[in-house]
Formats: C-alpha cells, sequence, structure tokens
C-alpha cells in the first residue's frame, strides 16, 4: 500500500500488533460464550431457568452461527413451558445443521402438540429419511397421521350435530395436541350446544394463553360467566378483551351491560348489610328490569326481595315473593329458608316444617336448615297445646305496646265478672288464664325469646325434658285466680 511505503518497516509492525489485537478480541469473545454456555448449564440443572436464559441470551449475541448455542436456548424455554419462543431458535438450529436431528424431533414435537400437524410430518419424514430407523420419529410420525383422520372425524361429526360424539373424539385429539386452541374451541362450541357453560369454560379459558390475540375467546368467556350469574368474573373476561383493542365494537357493548348490572348487584348488597332493605327492594327491582331474559339474575333478585321483605316484617308479601321464587328455583335452599321462616311469623308451622325439610333434601349437611327444622317442629308442638301469639291476635312481629293493648282487649272481654253462670264464668277464667299467661310470656325478654324458640316458659313438661332453666321448674308458672279472688282494674 502507498501509504506505508515511507516507512514500511514500522507499517508492517502498526499492521501486525492491529492483527494480533484483533485476534485478542476473538479469543476473548470465545472465552465469554464458553463461560455464558457454562453458567448456563449450571443454572438449567439447578432449576435457575431465568438466571440461565440471560446467560444464553448472551451466548447467542456473541455468537450467532453456534447452532448448539440456539438449541440449548431453546430447550430453556421449553422448561420454562414458552414452546412458542422455543421454536424461532429451533428453526435456526435446523438452518445453521439441517442434518441436526435432535432439533427436527423436537420442533416436529411442539408443532404436533400445537395441532401442526402438516409441519410436524415433514420433520419426521425428515429424520426418518435421515435414519429408517429412528423410533421416536415413527412414533411421532403416526401420531400425526392419526390426528389428521381425527381432526377432519370431528369436523365432519360438528356439522352433523352430533356433539356428543365429537367430543369424545376431540378428547383424543386434545391428547394429542394440548396447546391446540382450535381445538379447544370446538369443544367449547359443543358443550355450549349441550348445555355444559361449566365445561365449556374449562375449555377456553386456556386458549386465552394459546393465541396472541384471542378477543373473541374473552368475550365468549365473559358472555358464558355472565348466564351462570358470576358478574364479576365476566367483568373481568370483558375487561382483558379491551386491553388487547379498547375500540372493539363487541366487547365494549357487553361491557356496558355487565358493568350496569354488577353495579346495581353490588349496591343492592351493600344497602342489604347497612339494614336498608326497602332500599334494597328497589334495587333488585331494577335489577330484574336492566336484564330479565338471563334467569339467574331474575332469580337472585326475587330470592333476595323474599329475604328483605322477611327483614321488614312484611309477612304475607315475603310469602307471595318467596313462593313465586320458589316456584322459578325449586333447588334454592335460602328461599326455602326465608318462607318457612314468613310461614312462622304467620303461625303456619307446619308449612313452615314442609320447607325446612324440603330445604334439607338438597342440603342435608346444612346446621342452620336443620336447627330451623328444630325450631319449626318445637313450635307446631306447641301451637297445639297453646300458641301465646294465637290467644292475643298478634303476629309473632308484634312490639310490646301491640301486645299490652291486644292484652287490655281481651282481658276485659274474658274477664270472669262479665259472666253471670257458672259454665260460662268457668269458660271464661280459662281464657282469662290463658290471656294473662300470654301477656307475661310475650312482654318479658327472656321468657318470649325461649318461646320463640320453640320451648313454653309456662309448660313444667316443656321445661322437665331440657328446656331453659337448666331443666328445672320453670319459676314464671302462676295463677291470677290463685290465693282468693282476683280483682281486675283498668286503666
Amino acid at each position: 500500500m502507498d501509504w506505508c511505503r515511507p516507512a514500511g518497516l514500522l507499517c508492517s509492525l502498526s499492521l501486525l500488533t492491529a492483527i494480533l489485537g484483533l485476534d485478542g478480541v476473538f479469543a476473548a469473545t470465545r472465552a465469554e460464550i464458553e463461560h455464558h454456555l457454562e453458567m448456563g448449564r449450571h443454572l438449567l440443572a439447578a432449576g435457575q431457568l431465568a438466571e440461565a436464559l440471560s446467560h444464553y441470551h448472551a451466548a447467542v449475541e456473541a455468537d450467532s452461527k453456534n447452532y448448539l448455542t440456539f438449541y440449548k436456548r431453546a430447550a430453556v424455554f421449553l422448561a420454562m413451558g414458552k414452546s412458542k419462543s422455543a421454536l424461532p431458535d429451533l428453526t435456526r438450529a435446523i438452518q445453521l445443521k439441517p442434518d441436526f436431528l435432535a432439533a427436527r424431533l423436537q420442533r416436529g414435537n411442539i408443532l404436533l402438540k400445537n395441532g401442526n400437524m402438516e409441519e410436524a410430518r415433514q420433520d419426521f419424514e425428515e429424520v426418518l429419511q435421515r435414519s429408517p430407523e429412528h423410533l421416536e420419529a415413527q412414533k411421532h410420525l403416526m401420531k400425526a397421521m392419526e390426528l389428521e383422520n381425527l381432526q377432519e372425524d370431528a369436523h365432519a361429526l360438528y356439522h352433523r350435530g352430533d356433539y356428543g360424539a365429537t367430543v369424545s373424539v376431540l378428547e383424543r385429539v386434545i391428547e394429542i395436541s394440548p396447546w391446540d386452541p382450535e381445538s379447544r374451541e370446538l369443544r367449547a362450541e359443543c358443550y355450549i350446544r349441550m348445555g355444559d357453560p361449566q365445561k365449556a369454560i374449562q375449555d377456553l379459558t386456556p386458549t386465552t394463553r394459546l393465541r396472541n390475540d384471542n378477543r373473541a375467546a374473552f368475550l365468549k368467556l365473559s358472555k358464558l360467566h355472565y348466564s351462570l350469574g358470576e358478574h364479576h368474573e365476566s367483568l373481568n373476561h370483558v375487561r382483558e378483551c379491551l386491553k388487547l383493542d379498547q375500540d372493539d365494537k363487541a366487547c365494549l357493548s357487553h361491557y356496558k351491560q355487565v358493568k350496569k348490572l354488577s353495579k346495581q348487584l353490588d349496591s343492592a348488597e351493600e344497602l342489604i348489610q347497612d339494614d336498608r332493605y326497602q332500599d334494597a327492594i328497589n334495587k333488585y327491582e331494577a335489577v330484574m328490569k336492566t336484564d330479565p331474559h338471563v334467569p339467574h339474575y331474575t332469580n337472585q333478585a326475587r330470592e333476595r326481595i323474599c329475604f328483605c321483605l322477611l327483614k321488614l316484617k312484611l309477612v304475607m308479601e315475603a310469602i307471595d315473593v318467596c313462593s313465586e321464587a320458589h316456584q322459578m328455583d325449586p333447588r334454592n335452599t335460602k328461599i326455602l329458608r326465608d318462607r318457612a321462616e314468613a310461614f312462622i311469623l304467620n303461625h303456619d308451622y307446619e308449612k313452615a316444617v314442609d320447607d325446612y325439610r324440603e330445604a334439607l333434601e338438597f342440603d342435608s349437611h346444612s346446621n342452620d336448615l336443620k336447627e330451623g327444622l328444630e325450631r319449626a317442629q318445637k313450635l307446631l308442638k306447641i301451637s297445639r297445646k297453646r300458641d301465646y301469639y294465637q290467644i292475643l291476635g298478634v303476629n309473632r312481629a308484634a312490639n310490646k305496646q301491640q301486645i299490652i293493648k291486644a292484652y287490655r282487649k281481651l282481658a276485659q272481654q274474658w274477664h270472669p265478672d262479665n259472666f253471670q253462670s257458672e259454665t260460662e264464668k268457668k269458660e271464661a277464667e280459662k281464657k282469662f288464664i290463658d290471656i294473662v299467661s300470654a301477656k307475661e310470656v310475650l312482654t318479658d325478654p327472656e321468657m318470649r325469646q325461649m318461646f320463640d324458640a320453640g320451648d313454653d316458659p309456662l309448660d313444667p313438661e316443656s321445661q322437665q325434658q331440657g328446656g331453659g332453666n337448666n331443666g328445672q321448674a320453670w319459676p314464671f308458672s302462676f295463677n291470677p285466680f290463685e290465693g282468693g279472688s282476683f280483682h281486675f282494674k283498668f286503666q
């Protein structure tokens, strides 16, 4: 070169130094690559996958011509469950070394699990062309051919409307290709048509991860959860759809519907927690208007309105609404429990016993239902002897002022002094004792609580059977006529 001639020796020395320097850089790079590969192997063996992957990244960046480096990084991706990330590395390894059978076999296996049977078959056939006795490649090739036949059968059965048979075929398809979203989506559609949304949800859920942009699956999942009354889950899935595309019209429309109804339901429950039962009733009536076409929400609204009416002591209204709710949802134990309690307030103890028994048929392990049945049976037994509420003609929700008012009216009517003949006086005396007894029990908080629980505090037999007062005779028994004549004065 002309520029070296004036000082040829010096120029030659400089050029040699430069060449030696570059060779040193290359040597250092190879050492770094070996270091990263060694660290990657060590960390992979220790199960530290993320750390191992970072070292393999560095090795690939330093040397993009080493097919083994790509293959090893693919192995880490597979260990992390990232088969999609492993595929490009396996493909690059095959490009760098076309006769690398391990990489072809691994890639074919991933493609087969993803449902790409044509590409998978090509890899297995290439392995067998180079190594005809390769048993694993033969096995996988047979699976690929089986998969092709199964997929054809599944689609033919689906188009004929034989969804049960389609599901049976797809079970084997998914066993061979567990990462294939299309097969799971088809089976989910069969379950929907067979009326089994829960199984459809189980199939659709993984497809949201198996496809990069599976808005259709998120929307379908949202609608399925919505139809089952799981409005919070429905809202979560439709939001995932909008994260992928905030302008997706179908997802946006469904989101507005779910959000409105979900807000109403949450608000209604908050009102119940705050004992604002009438406001909760109004909110649940709005729920039924928001979406009258989804049975779960109208049934839930009726169930909760029934509960609120019971809490408000609106007995007949509660019985009517609970009965309507029971007709729509006959296996709902909460409705049967609340109607039983309304029947108790209305002194219909036999009906209360029937409802509690029916509820226990659906939930035989519920302690609340068992205790409710026991109480209703006690009240029924007592009512056949003496029912203090019926004696005074008041309902079980009556307050003390109402009880005293009813007592005064009946006591004045049935006082023995109002009657002339001995027979009438004896009959009046008997009724009068019952009236006074009812007043004594129902105006005493402790005795009234016992009576409401199914024990008569003035019945010695009830107390001896283990009622109140630790099984001893109850101290409140009395007769207003004992010890001489009884003088009754009205204020």
